[in-house]
């Protein structure tokens, strides 16, 4: 009882420190006038992937390295197959020619290079610089980019003249935000070692693996700011914004939250065994197969946002039934890998050709 109270607390106080070390970083930046293009790449990417930072360092500095690597993998396989797919149901999704182009290969390339580096059993400090440094230079060249067609990137969605009345305001509230930031980050500290102590009860008392908690409880409630964001722009029309999320935040996720905790972990973060034969190529594989339906008319259609969350129930259900049913896991394992995955192949892959024979999707 008391471990399911401290992982309701610490979720609730992660999105409310989350929240508030965004309003004053935000505030702070636009009265500081630093572009509004890097507000949206640094403070907005930074304000969604907050609580995997808070729980990665966390469970890093308590020794629960399972939790650190589950959370972010599990949030990446998450935003991408529930949240992209529950805001396709809503309404279908545009894809713009630069995620298409630069954001989603990318993604691709940092889910393999992820692995590549923990294949012999973990990040070091340096794994974390390079996955950090990936991280810097993404935003660098989107900077840059940005700068060059200032009127294509549309990374924070505020109206140019309330940016103009928050940069005229923003210097008297100062002393706000700073209270802001700080009770933010003291919000995203307690949170998370709330979250991580409660979550690691919860294993203990269930006899589940920290990496399955990780992968499941920690990684879906660390990404509900991903999920309010994306819907919350479907809903709206803002559907270019919703996928940009979904990408952004989980190249954050491995080059800050992942780089970050391997750079700070005294013997930098351990992987399992099980996440670099399972978890990780479930994550490359998921990164990957968004080139193809992202390529088709640069729409993610409604049937596909439905495939992606069968995807999502049937991942969660192996993780559940390996844990629970360790003999029928295997057989479960088989079905997806040799009928159901071939056959979602075969159905993409004609799409994608389907696609290339028709005009491309035209951007406004």
């Amino acid at each position: 009882m008391l471990a399911s109270v401290q992982i309701v607390a610490g979720l609730v106080t992660l999105i409310v420190g989350g929240e508030l070390l965004v309003r004053g970083a935000s505030a702070i930046a636009t009265a500081m006038r630093i572009p509004p293009l890097i507000i949206g790449l640094t403070v907005v990417a930074f304000g969604t992937s907050a609580p995997e930072l808070g729980v990665s360092l966390q469970a890093a500095y308590a020794g629960s390295v399972d939790v650190a690597v589950g959370n972010v993998i599990g949030s990446n396989i998450f935003n991408v197959l529930f949240v992209l797919g529950l805001s396709a149901l809503f309404a279908p999704l545009i894809v713009s020619s630069q995620l298409i182009r630069f954001d989603v290969p990318l993604m691709i390339g940092a889910s393999i290079l992820t692995w590549w580096l923990a294949r012999d059993g973990g990040l070091s400090r340096l794994d974390g610089l390079w996955l950090f440094g990936l991280l810097v230079v993404y935003l660098l060249m989107c900077f840059f980019n940005g700068r060059r067609k200032p009127t294509a990137s549309a990374a924070p969605a505020i109206p140019t003249e309330d940016l103009v009345d928050e940069a005229e305001a923003a210097p008297r509230r100062l002393p706000l935000q700073f209270v802001y930031m700080v009770a933010g980050l003291v919000g995203l500290t307690f949170g998370a070692k709330w979250l991580v102590t409660g979550a690691v009860s919860v294993a203990t008392w269930m006899g589940v693996s920290e990496l399955i908690i990780g992968l499941t409880i920690v990684a879906i409630g660390t990404s509900l700011p991903e999920i309010v964001t994306s819907v919350v722009a479907s809903i709206r029309g803002e559907r270019d914004i919703a996928v940009g999320n979904v990408v952004g935040s989980n190249l954050f996720n491995l080059g800050c939250v992942l780089g970050i905790s391997s750079i700070v972990a005294p013997q930098g973060i351990p992987v399992g065994a099980e996440a670099l034969a399972f978890d990780m190529p479930v994550m490359i594989a998921v990164a990957a197969v968004c080139f193809p339906i992202f390529f088709t008319g640069q729409v993610i259609a409604r049937w596909e946002g439905g495939l992606f969350l069968v995807y999502f129930v049937a991942y969660t259900t192996l993780l559940i039934v390996s844990q629970t049913h360790p003999s029928l896991a295997e057989q479960y394992r088989w079905v997806l890998g040799y009928v159901v995955v071939p056959l979602t192949l075969l159905t993409v892959a004609g799409s994608f050709l389907m696609s290339l024979r028709q005009p491309a999707h035209v951007e406004n």
